[in-house]
């Protein structure tokens, strides 16, 4: 079995959609990615600051798996690092998989999974069509129909599947770069499912 690891980083000052790709980004611990948009100690997400500028912030890092390329390319979309918007793109690593609360050791630097990300409609606006690589039916259809808010998290349309990475918080600071070997350890039982945050 091959090590599971980190792929490429990337970070960006603006709100964009995508980042850039870096050659390393740094972690500071409660806050996130130095120079990222999204860093803080409270949400900074702008429609979660709409809606409440005083949450936590539950989204200072965005892993994403490597393989979700493989899955676009087979339904005729290029993507490179950065380009949905992560921080960390790992590789041979089950992110979506893992409880939260999951640690992962990123060479040093430590992140503690908070929840999925929940994909949106800008996605389609990056690239028509795209939703539908990061969204599935329960029964693995692909599906571009936005799922519910993260506001609530019951719903009466099917469940979908959320393919566009998991979110993080940063418990131990420090340099991340591609090729560091991704350590995980898990919390203990019992382990509670990943939902969106």
């Amino acid at each position: 079995m091959t090590a599971s690891r980190v792929a490429a980083v990337s970070r960006d000052e603006f709100h964009r959609f995508s980042k850039e790709p870096a050659e390393s980004i740094t972690l500071v611990a409660g806050l996130g990615v130095l120079g990222d948009a999204h860093a803080g100690t409270l949400v900074q997400h702008r429609s979660r600051v709409r809606r409440d500028p005083n949450q936590p912030n539950l989204r200072q890092v965005h892993l994403l798996h490597r393989e979700v390329f493989d899955e676009a390319r087979g339904l005729g979309y290029e993507l490179a690092p950065g380009d949905l918007g992560e921080n960390v793109l790992t590789e041979h690593l089950d992110l979506l998989g893992l409880p939260t609360g999951a640690l992962l050791d990123l060479g040093g630097p430590v992140v503690r999974l908070t929840g999925l990300r929940n994909p949106c409609a800008q996605i389609n606006d990056f690239r028509t069509g795209l939703l539908k690589v990061v969204l599935s039916r329960a029964d693995g259809t692909p599906t571009d129909e936005p799922p519910p808010s993260t506001a609530s998290l019951t719903s009466a349309t099917p469940p979908v599947i959320r393919k566009a990475g998991v979110m993080a918080v940063v418990e131990r600071g420090g340099t991340v770069w591609p090729e560091t070997p991704i350590t995980v350890t898990l919390p203990d039982a019992p382990r509670v499912p990943l939902g969106p945050v």
